[in-house]
């Protein structure tokens, strides 16, 4: 009489048996639809960017086209005295708006830590600036410096100023005026990720240090800032590889003038690929650019110790 299949044993005789090959492939191929994007959305632009950077590319002249060398790369460092300009207006820039930022960041969320009537209303205000793009920021910032309708008539008719001052076509005013407009949309990156930080921070840190007498200044020096270190360090970072790349803000607000003030290095690049058709010299000041934020990426981690403790 022959024995009964169980449903087990009927599973396991028509399912296949998963090999331990199979098992680890699986893992692979899980991610290999991201993996394809990224490398078709990533990988392949920068590559063609150190492709290009090789050669001279103008598609208005074509018949100059061909390898170059490094003929694009020695017209930076001997034969270009704008990129110099723009990579000091770069730096300039970034140490600005990323000190400013943080300083206001911080500001800002210690001061929505705390516990006060409408908190919740103080937050959302404090961080809806960053919601709005980079290009919208500016076209509310050129209504608000607009010499007839904006800032510069309310403080002349307080005595403060003249009528018809133009603060972004004034070499003299126009670089504050821009720092402004990117303070107010670049502190609130800040303020979220060091108040996400803060909530933290065990608050019996703060119960001990007060009974041993420390005041509020020492908290803040002594168990507060510790805490935030590597916040702080990830956060400036990554604003100032931002700020480094700023172009929608500038392009749209000062267009990189008057006189080339305002023009940052990829500003430059822009203008150069765009505006130029210089696709090959353009690619090779981008590599340039790569390798200068990806050296003072390192340097700036191994300064700060990121991810270490601090001590």
């Amino acid at each position: 009489m022959a024995s009964a299949v169980t449903p087990a044993r009927r599973a396991a005789v028509v399912a296949p048996a998963v090999t331990p090959s199979r098992r680890a492939a699986l893992p692979y191929l899980l991610i290999a639809p991201a993996g394809l994007l990224m490398l078709g959305f990533i990988a392949y632009p920068v590559l063609s960017v150190f492709y290009y950077s090789l050669r001279h590319h103008n598609p208005t002249k074509p018949w100059r086209n061909g390898f170059a060398g490094l003929d694009n790369f020695t017209r930076i460092f001997t034969d270009d005295p704008r990129f110099w300009g723009t990579l000091t207006f770069s730096l300039k820039w970034v140490v600005v708006e990323v000190a400013l930022q943080l300083l206001f960041g911080l500001a800002l969320a210690l001061i929505v830590n705390q516990t006060f009537a409408g908190r919740a209303l103080g937050r959302a205000l404090v961080f809806s600036p960053w919601a709005v793009s980079g290009v919208l920021t500016s076209a509310i910032w050129v209504l608000l410096y607009n010499s007839q309708t904006g800032i510069s008539r309310y403080l002349a008719d307080l005595g403060m100023g003249t009528y018809g001052t133009s603060w972004l076509s004034d070499t003299s005013t126009v670089f504050p005026a821009a720092v402004v407009a990117d303070l107010w949309r670049g502190v609130p990156f800040f303020a979220i990720l060091i108040l996400a930080d803060l909530q933290s921070v065990p608050k019996d840190l703060y119960e001990a240090a007060e009974v041993d007498g420390a005041g509020r200044l020492r908290q803040f020096l002594h168990i507060t800032l510790p805490h935030l270190r590597d916040a702080i360090v990830l956060s400036t970072l990554l604003r100032a590889v931002w700020e480094f790349n700023n172009v929608d803000l500038l392009y749209t607000l000062t267009g990189g003038g008057p006189a080339g003030e305002t023009t940052t290095l990829p500003l430059y690049i822009a203008h150069t690929s765009v505006d130029a058709h210089n696709f090959g010299y353009a690619s090779a000041l981008t590599t340039v650019a790569f390798v200068i934020l990806l050296f003072c990426s390192m340097v700036y981690l191994r300064l700060s110790k990121f991810g270490g403790d601090g001590k």
